[in-house]
């Protein structure tokens, strides 16, 4: 069985965030504006997704 996956794309630039926000994009796979990454749906994938929450959109699978 498939594991649950989420789309998640990067919406807002980091230029003039802290340092920890562009990692936690860096380790999403997000590093270009506009750029989608499927990602699997665990606790720790949407921990940062809710640290980056105002630099990217959330769509569910």
């Amino acid at each position: 069985m498939a594991a649950k996956t989420i789309k998640v794309t990067q919406t807002g630039s980091p230029i003039g965030r802290k340092s920890d926000q562009r990692a936690t994009l860096v380790g999403l796979g997000l590093n270009k504006m506009h750029r989608t990454r499927e990602l699997e749906d665990t606790p720790s994938v949407r921990g940062m997704i809710n640290k980056v929450a105002h630099l990217v959109k959330v769509a569910d699978e």
